[in-house]
């Protein structure tokens, strides 16, 4: 296992429905194979229409969602208006792609509804785009993408996603060592954002 690898622990989901986007990922932090807490929180609210989930380093996690919380209050201050969901993945995309030499430890997911819908983005470590309409990131990635590519539905709603999302967190937490003790979950509509937390619950095929 390399050094990048033995940081980038974890399993996050993101999901786009019809009506909203949901983000979920579980609560283990660990670095290789040692765990450091059951309690960490990588599922993060940007404002009431924008979210960020992603692994890797916690750190790193949270001075991105600074970051975007920061940019975001300040485009809105400004132009009056909603971010979109676009504006706030170019914008962590410019600053993971500009620390690529000393770069941050994460993969990161962002998603959330504007005006033209929902939308929801993928980035690597060094600020790679994209737009899907599921994904799932982390060590327990293949694991998760197994239960989505076998259940999403074009025209879902967030109440359906949101039981996909857990139970892809739960099919990487069964197998994957460094991912579990519960779930965090990020749901966005157009009316705003809610979150929760459950425990962890047993695997149902």
């Amino acid at each position: 296992m390399s050094s990048i690898e033995e940081l980038i622990t974890g399993t996050a989901v993101g999901i786009k429905a019809s009506d909203g986007v949901v983000l979920a990922a579980e609560k283990r932090v660990a670095y290789g194979f040692t765990m450091f807490s059951r309690s960490g929180r990588k599922v993060f609210r940007v404002n009431d229409n924008i979210g960020i989930a992603s692994i890797g380093i916690l750190a790193d996690m949270q001075v991105l969602t600074k970051i975007a919380k920061a940019y975001m209050s300040l485009y809105a201050l400004d132009t009056k208006t909603r971010p979109s969901i676009r504006s706030a993945a170019k914008l962590l995309s410019y600053v993971l792609f500009s620390n690529r030499v000393f770069p941050y430890f994460v993969e990161v997911l962002v998603g959330g509804v504007d005006d033209e819908g929902p939308h929801m983005y993928i980035m690597d470590a060094l600020g790679s785009l994209i737009e899907d309409d599921y994904a799932a990131v982390g060590t327990g990635n293949k694991l998760a993408i197994a239960v989505l590519e076998g259940n999403y539905k074009q025209g879902m709603n967030v109440k359906e996603a949101r039981e996909l999302a857990i139970k892809a967190i739960n099919q990487s937490i069964s197998r994957d060592p460094v991912s579990g003790d519960g779930i965090d979950i990020l749901t966005i509509t157009r009316s705003g954002s809610t979150e929760e937390t459950i425990p962890l619950q047993p695997l149902r095929l």
